[in-house]
């Protein structure tokens, strides 16, 4: 009975010591492949056009003859005719009706906001704007408007990047020229004098909401002010409050007029020309 057990404890010891040989051959077996794989996974691109990319082509593109004229696949929003592509921002279909003369835009503040009749998502913008050689005033009463990035409701309600005369004109600086009002302040001040035109270049990244008005992700701006970059890539926070801070709660929305604003200080009008927009995936 004794060397029954004695050789049955010995053959228990030998399958352990077996299977644990068996384990580690196995680990190291997998181990191995594993190197092995990852070698083979790497000598699949060892060749260049392996990594190289011939569809889908981008579409072709036709430049304007400068960099503020219009690439042939832009919206003309203003070309110095008509206002056929606005309406006014309280009365939506009712016509757009600021002056325009000698190919110029020009705010009457006495007829409100205007807007875009095609709405956008995300877009290249460029606009020019110019305040008046005369313009008086100081502070944000001097020569304000505002482009409103996106338009979400009548008034000044959307998201406001500033315009003013900030040449030599002391005021917050969250609210001067190339600011993202109340929100961001410009990264520079290339602000021209009074009587010159101004442009912006601007790449909106429109906000996207949950089908319950959550945010999925918020709104993005990169902006050139006169050529030089015053937004990089700015987050913003939400829609432009005048008091208190942003928040996208309550604020969803789809694709988006873009609205010119007539602020209501006592300086003169401020003057639009060469207002284009391209479209974005």
């Amino acid at each position: 009975m004794k060397k029954i057990f004695v050789l049955c404890a010995a053959s228990t010891f030998l399958f352990a010591c077996n299977q644990k040989k068996a384990e580690k051959t196995e680990v190291e077996t997998t181990a191995k492949d594993s190197v092995m794989t990852d070698t083979v996974k790497e000598e699949k691109f060892t060749k260049p056009e392996q990594t190289e990319i011939y569809k889908p082509v981008p579409p072709v593109v036709n430049p304007g003859a400068s960099s503020s004229d219009a690439p042939s696949d832009a919206i003309v929003l203003f070309d110095g005719k008509n206002l056929d592509q606005w309406e006014a921002v309280d009365q939506p279909d009712q016509p757009a009706e600021w002056n325009v003369h000698d190919g110029i835009l020009t705010v009457d503040k006495s007829k409100g906001n205007i807007q875009t009749k095609e709405k956008f998502g995300n877009y290249q913008l460029h606009i020019e704007w110019k305040e008046p050689k005369d313009i008086d005033g100081e502070g944000q009463g001097r020569g304000n408007s505002g482009l409103f990035l996106a338009s979400i409701g009548k008034g000044d309600a959307g998201y406001e990047m500033q315009i003013m005369d900030s040449y030599k004109n002391d005021t917050y600086v969250n609210g001067q020229a190339g600011s993202i009002y109340k929100q961001s302040v410009p990264l520079a001040n290339p602000t021209r004098e009074p009587g010159k035109w101004q442009a912006y270049d601007v790449i909106w990244t429109a906000p996207q909401f949950n089908e319950d008005g959550s945010l999925k992700s918020p709104a993005y701006v990169t902006a050139f002010f006169n050529g030089v970059l015053v937004q990089n890539h700015y987050e913003l926070k939400g829609p432009t409050l005048y008091i208190g801070k942003p928040s996208y709660e309550g604020a969803a929305h789809g694709d988006s007029s873009i609205k010119l604003q007539a602020h209501g200080d006592n300086s003169k009008p401020i003057s639009f020309r060469n207002i284009w927009v391209r479209k974005l995936p």
